[in-house]
């Protein structure tokens, strides 16, 4: 088995593209990753590839393996897509909160949905019970693996050798870099990049109204993508040099903003990262250089973020609201 041609040969260096309208009124300037454009649709295509990889270089990952994992969507898709390239069976355990489309996706691929419907009895949390399950199935089926999403060095390591070592090529030493948080594998990776070289960059968290990762108070959240009700193992204390928080609203306007001024449609954790560089724009410096790293596609948000029903029934907001980030 190897993942080096193929639909893995394509995933990572996706294009980085300044953000000119949106932002065409700040005196710095900013540029997006996008993220989407990776074959699953996803960041998460980076860290699945070389989560799998290495397994399979250690002899941890065999013809026979069953490959399990818990995501609210975005890596289910992304590991569904090399299994079913690999011909290994995989199982996704998820939450009420992962959307229908990320669903049908992984399916499509070939991946098996184990859905946990009732939250954690002690933290009133859904990663604990997925965890607690992916645990239950490691223990139960033959040959099974646990890619381990919240712990494994390797989510993180291929953020730093690819994610971050593509933005530095073309932006160089940049002043801030906007980074959504969930597993930490995304922004624990870019800060080691940065740390090792010294940079000034200032790193800036975007993380969930209602996450508990970086010690906020814990809350519902209604959409997928960034946040935790644990603390991940990936994480650690300087992280980040900011933390801000978004909520489910913030996160539906810098998607809307980003589709009416940029043409881009984003998933929900992309708005929230523009929302974060919205909210701190009066103290950005004129002259900086800002990067953001825009996570997944819309598509997979048409029924949520992007539905004015939906919006109205869940927040009382009507979609006139949205008109230039009001």
């Amino acid at each position: 088995m190897e993942l080096r041609d193929g639909i893995a040969g394509v995933i990572g260096v996706t294009p980085l593209i300044r953000l000119s309208r949106l932002f065409n009124n700040d005196p710095f300037d900013v540029y997006g990753k996008l993220e989407w454009m990776n074959p699953g649709g996803s960041t998460k295509d980076r860290p699945a590839l070389h989560m799998l990889r290495e397994a399979m270089r250690r002899g941890e990952i065999t013809p026979s393996t069953v490959v399990i994992e818990s995501s609210s969507g975005n890596l289910g898709i992304s590991l569904a897509q090399l299994c079913n390239y690999l011909g290994l069976r995989f199982i996704c355990v998820i939450d009420p909160r992962t959307t229908e489309q990320h669903r049908r996706i992984i399916r499509s691929f070939g991946g098996e949905i184990e859905l946990v419907t009732e939250p954690d009895p002690q933290t009133g949390e859904f990663l604990p019970a997925r965890i607690q399950r992916v645990g239950e199935l490691v223990s139960q089926l033959p040959h099974a693996y646990w890619t381990n999403q919240y712990g494994n060095p390797d989510n993180y390591l291929a953020h730093k050798y690819t994610t971050m070592e593509e933005m530095a090529e073309q932006l160089g030493e940049m002043d801030y870099l906007f980074c959504g948080a969930s597993s930490c594998g995304t922004i624990r990776g870019c800060h080691e990049y940065i740390a090792e070289r010294g940079w000034s960059t200032k790193v800036v968290a975007v993380d969930a109204k209602g996450s508990v990762i970086f010690g906020g108070e814990k809350g519902p959240r209604k959409l997928p993508g960034l946040g935790a009700g644990i603390t991940p193992r990936l994480y650690h204390g300087d992280i980040a040099d900011h933390v801000t928080y978004v909520s489910d609203l913030d996160c539906i306007r810098g998607c809307r903003d980003l589709v009416t001024h940029e043409s881009i449609l984003a998933g929900a954790s992309s708005g929230g990262v523009i929302a974060a560089v919205q909210r701190m724009a009066g103290t950005i410096p004129r002259g900086a250089v800002c990067a953001v790293i825009l996570p997944d596609r819309g598509e997979r948000y048409l029924d949520t973020v992007y539905n004015d029903q939906w919006v109205q029934k869940e927040f009382g907001v009507d979609s006139v609201s949205f008109s230039d980030g009001g």
